[in-house]
């Protein structure tokens, strides 16, 4: 698995020189790449399907533990199959959307880097693993949805969602350092045998919170659906294979994987029952408010997403099985609209769904393909969307809680498929006014192609599923379960059943909901008031508040005030030495330190006593000539109480740089800004009294160091080799040029760099009209 995510990132990072190379042949490699790997996983298929998990392990951390684990099993197979053959398809899709875009090599790097990410996230065995491949897929979303920068709705769309999808990143991070805690483990092969340990823990509540917000922010649970809708800025290509496939799903993958162990916690069943089903009712409402293709989209992948995290909260064995065979029906029928909605919108100019009418007569086969997509979304027979809702409303009739409520959600979301499917095919092509609406250009191969395949997968699928997607799933069921006796059964006839009856009644007021859908409408705009304290306006007006915020605390603190820098830092300081000493309270013998005073030599009280003296006189000063001068006095002065205490070569550096510092600031004097004195008494007290505070405390500090010496073998270690080995007697010397070269040719370097950039701004002349 390693050699092949090696690959993939080569390939997404060779892709804009391959670009180049091919043009607009570089569809080929990057069309083969995810098919040759998805080749590659089937060879696993016999092994997986006989019951065996294959297991890669790589050194990645050796000293902390921590190794790169990958696991194929039923669900991680089943989903980097999926991963794969819809990235195939995209990426030939992609070819002939963004034909002739000068960045089609650009976009093929943030493609093949998510599609890398994806494959990654789901064959993790490891959380840290899982954790950063995760990561991974926000940031490649992020640039993915901001491909066409150019607009500001879309730099504005990308953010949002990098916001919410980072943040939730940040609280599964959290999540997983604590179960790691908790466990002792860094896989999910080990975790998943520990359940009772885990759920019995005292973290486990907080573990399970912050893995729920890193999962919802994922799959755009309530209340952090918005970000969806608005990432539908993102190119189609984009649409399609994140929201339909694997991005927005990688939560649900992950709440599938720690079903096993979080199953049996009653605040994780509630909790993706009553979210689930909020989300999965609030999308399909939602969906019948707009006219957009892709809004429309959006919000039913919200609610289908929505009713996969209520059959994984319900728990049962008929409820994961549902969920699983739900997830492949959407992901088949909705991949083929969004493919379908990016050739309408290339080849008519339009995605409003008002505006769009007979185009069966100009595009057949996206017609035909958008027809038994819209087909399986509906739940008719015998596409495999029926088999999912069928198994949809058994799971909700034998729900262990909340059935009428699971019920009435899953039938009133199944209504509003039942009315999107009609309003995006009827209404879209079989439509047939007078005046249909007519084509800017005609669909190419790779524009119809992808989305036609799919289709045919979807009715494929739903006339002979036992022989060809019902052993992976029942693995992948399997897997969720934790019960390698699980059995699925899948076929288009159960009988005269009430599953059946209640499918047939969905269909009936679905397509009576579709009548009047122009009444809902217009009834429902009541609503829209309601949506100003929604979550999408919530995070507007936050993100907002946020930068005012932020633009009141630097304009207050970094304000070009040198004097004010320095008084944050002394009074920041002073705080932390104070909350230490308050904290740790060290013991200090201030007699023994009077005696001493007593003691002081007369030369050390007449060099204190001219320090004194000028610092008073520095306070008194109007003259900036004169407080450059005493300032030098004072630096001087304390050069000579190093040379007193025996360190010679620091007082030669004093005195050096207390000489150029007079010197430099007489050159200098005359294109100072005017000196200004505090005439203020209240201003010239307060900074003498912070002046005292921060030399109160690093006298204290002194003391503190002087009387509690910290034992280290590093003082005895230099104390004995300084002169054996860097001939030196200075240890202090020694060190800085010897035993730490490397640190002290740094802060050189650093130091030569920061003068250059000054001399090259001194150098810099202004432009006529600007001011000096």
């Amino acid at each position: 698995m390693l050699l092949v995510l090696t690959i993939c990132l080569i390939m997404a990072f060779t892709a804009p020189w391959l670009f180049k190379m091919l043009g607009r042949y570089v569809v080929i490699p990057f069309t083969l790449l995810p098919f040759s790997i998805f080749s590659y996983l089937c060879t696993f298929l016999p092994a997986v399907l006989s019951g065996k998990v294959v297991r890669f392990s790589y050194g990645w951390i050796p000293s902390l533990g921590i190794d790169m684990h990958f696991m194929l099993d039923g669900l991680s197979l089943f989903f980097a199959l999926l991963v794969t053959f819809f990235g195939g398809l995209v990426m030939l899709y992609a070819s002939g959307y963004l034909n002739g875009h000068v960045l089609l090599g650009r976009f093929y790097l943030y493609l093949t880097l998510f599609m890398a990410a994806m494959l990654g996230l789901v064959t993790s065995d490891s959380i840290f693993g899982l954790f950063l491949f995760w990561e991974l897929t926000s940031i490649s979303s992020y640039l993915l949805i901001g491909f066409n920068n150019e607009e500001e709705r879309v730099r504005k769309s990308a953010w949002q969602a990098l916001m919410v999808t980072g943040m939730g990143g940040l609280a599964l991070m959290a999540a997983f350092i604590l179960l790691s805690l908790i466990s002792g483990s860094y896989t999910f092969s080990d975790l998943l045998s520990m359940e009772t340990d885990i759920t019995e823990h005292f973290l486990f509540l907080p573990v399970l919170l912050l893995l729920l917000v890193g999962c919802f922010t994922k799959s755009a649970q309530f209340p952090f659906h918005f970000w969806l809708p608005n990432a539908m800025a993102a190119p189609t290509p984009v649409s399609a294979y994140l929201h339909s496939a694997t991005m927005v799903k990688a939560g649900v993958y992950l709440l599938a994987r720690m079903a096993p162990v979080m199953a049996g916690s009653e605040v994780w069943q509630y909790t993706l029952v009553l979210v689930g089903g909020a989300t999965a009712l609030l999308g399909a409402f939602l969906a019948l408010q707009h006219t957009d293709m892709k809004a429309i989209l959006a919000y039913t992948t919200i609610s289908a997403l929505g009713q996969m995290v209520t059959m994984i909260g319900i728990g049962t064995t008929v409820a994961l099985k549902a969920m699983m065979v739900f997830l492949l029906a959407h992901a088949l029928y909705k991949g083929t609209m969004f493919l379908a909605a990016g050739a309408i919108d290339h080849c008519t100019g339009t995605r409003d769904v008002n505006k769009l009418r007979g185009l069966a007569r100009y595009m057949p086969v996206t017609a035909l393909a958008t027809t038994l997509a819209a087909l399986s979304m509906a739940g008719l027979m015998p596409f495999f969307g029926f088999i999912g809702k069928e198994l949809l409303y058994e799971a909700a009739l034998n729900s262990r809680f909340f059935v009428w409520l699971v019920f009435g959600l899953t039938f009133l979301t199944g209504i509003g498929y039942v009315t999107v499917a009609v309003t995006l095919s009827y209404g879209i092509f079989w439509n047939m006014p007078r005046r249909a609406t007519k084509l800017v250009h005609p669909p190419g191969f790779s524009l119809y192609a992808p989305a036609f395949i799919l289709g045919l997968l979807g009715a494929a699928f739903g006339l002979i599923p036992r022989q060809i997607v019902t052993p992976i799933l029942e693995r992948a069921v399997q897997s969720i379960s934790g019960n390698e006796l699980v059995q699925l059964k899948l076929s288009l006839w159960h009988g005269l059943t009430k599953e059946l009856g209640l499918s047939v009644l969905t269909i009936l007021m679905g397509l009576l909901l579709y009548r009047y859908l122009k009444v809902v409408q217009q009834k429902s705009s009541i609503l829209n008031p309601l949506y100003k304290f929604g979550p999408n306006n919530i995070y507007h007006k936050a993100f907002s508040g946020f930068l005012l915020a932020a633009k009141a605390f630097i304009t207050a603190i970094q304000n070009g005030n040198l004097r004010r820098y320095i008084i944050y830092i002394i009074l920041f300081f002073s705080s932390m030495m104070f909350y230490v000493i308050w904290r740790d309270a060290p013991h200090i013998d201030f007699s023994s330190r009077a005696q001493l005073l007593q003691q002081l030599p007369f030369h050390d009280v007449v060099i204190f006593t001219l320090v004194v003296a000028a610092l008073l006189f520095l306070l008194g000063t109007r003259s900036r000539l004169t407080s450059i001068v005493v300032m030098g006095l004072v630096g001087y002065s304390a050069a000579l109480i190093y040379i007193m205490f025996g360190a010679p070569d620091v007082a030669a550096t004093q005195f050096l740089i207390e000489t150029l510092t007079v010197v430099i600031f007489v050159l200098l004097l005359h294109k100072l800004p005017a000196f200004i004195y505090l005439s203020h008494q209240f201003n010239k007290y307060k900074y003498i009294a912070i002046s005292i505070l921060f030399g109160a405390v690093m006298t204290y500090t002194m003391l503190v160091v002087q009387d509690h010496t910290v034992e280290s073998e590093l003082k005895d270690y230099f104390g004995k080799t300084s002169v054996l080995q860097a001939h030196g007697r200075n240890i202090v010397n020694v060190i800085l040029v010897d035993f730490r070269a490397l640190d002290t040719l740094g802060e050189i370097t650093v130091l030569a760099v920061a003068a250059l950039g000054i001399y090259a701004l001194l150098r810099m002349q202004p432009e006529k009209g600007d001011k000096p």
